[in-house]
């Protein structure tokens, strides 16, 4: 299926989420000088118009970045991913909003690169007309699971590998376990990010167990429900879980999710960050 256009989401409160710790991540995998490669295997369109029919119809981006920005004060631990915000837009209106890649491109150095996925086709010839003479990016119009035991391991033998699907079908939560537990054997020492929504807690808790059981070491949970859980359809929350996080992101986001918790839903919200298997 190719109905989920993330233009109808972008910017909302997952994506902050997602967004700001993908940035910490990133910046604490520059830290050594060897370079990495950054794979997306759900890639978008790189980059959206937060006034576009998509984005307007929904408006999920105003309890999103829209509460965040512009303000005057912010946390520290966001600072760079508020560069990559305000890097698309100008006067501190808020029109546009990055995608994974976009915020990427802005932190990567030069010897480090991307090499993205997307399927749709309508995302791919933004994605591919946005990085069309960057040197550093190859963009691939396939299916980014499937094709993800292609590329590993890389030729830098240091990765980020970044799974984000859309979750449209329900055979997407036994794919990304699947796939996390064959790219794990390949490349033992990528550093792997999954983002799941929380839809029905069961689900959840189910895709937990299945990843538990894979017998994979070092796996980070980070969670942010904006609402309580519930039967009902929507999104209530999401989060990211992490295999082999750089040492210091489980302290950073112990301190970050409190603060967004007050700015997107005014205390109201819940958060936790546990490891679902340690070392």
């Amino acid at each position: 299926m190719l109905s989920y256009r993330h233009g109808f989401h972008a910017g909302n409160f997952a994506d902050v989420l997602k967004h700001s710790l993908l940035c910490l991540t990133i910046i604490e995998l520059k830290k050594k000088d060897k370079p990495f490669v950054y794979i997306d295997t759900h890639a978008g369109a790189g980059a959206y118009f937060l006034q576009s029919p998509f984005a307007e119809k929904t408006g999920e981006y105003r309890q999103g970045i829209g509460r965040l920005y512009p303000n005057e004060t912010s946390h520290p631990l966001l600072d760079n991913y508020f560069d990559g915000v305000r890097s698309l837009n100008t006067d501190n209106k808020l029109s546009h909003y990055p995608g994974s890649p976009e915020f990427v491109r802005a932190l990567i150095r030069s010897q480090d690169r991307m090499q993205l996925s997307e399927l749709h086709g309508s995302d791919f010839a933004f994605l591919q007309e946005r990085y069309r003479n960057e040197r550093q990016i190859s963009v691939a119009q396939e299916d980014g699971l499937k094709n993800l035991m292609k590329k590993l391991p890389p030729v830098q033998k240091r990765g980020l590998i970044f799974i984000d699907p859309s979750y449209e079908v329900k055979e997407d939560y036994s794919r990304v376990v699947e796939t996390l537990a064959k790219a794990y054997r390949r490349f033992a020492t990528g550093v792997y990010c999954l983002w799941y929504p929380v839809i029905r807690r069961e689900t959840v808790d189910n895709l937990m167990a299945e990843l538990a059981e894979t017998g994979i070491r070092k796996q980070l949970r980070i969670e942010h429900c904006v609402l309580p859980d519930s039967e009902e359809l929507g999104m209530t929350g999401s989060g990211l879980l992490l295999i082999n996080p750089p040492w210091q992101l489980e302290s950073q986001a112990r301190e970050l999710l409190p603060w967004l918790n007050d700015r997107l839903t005014d205390g109201a919200g819940t958060w936790s960050v546990d490891w679902l298997v340690p070392e």
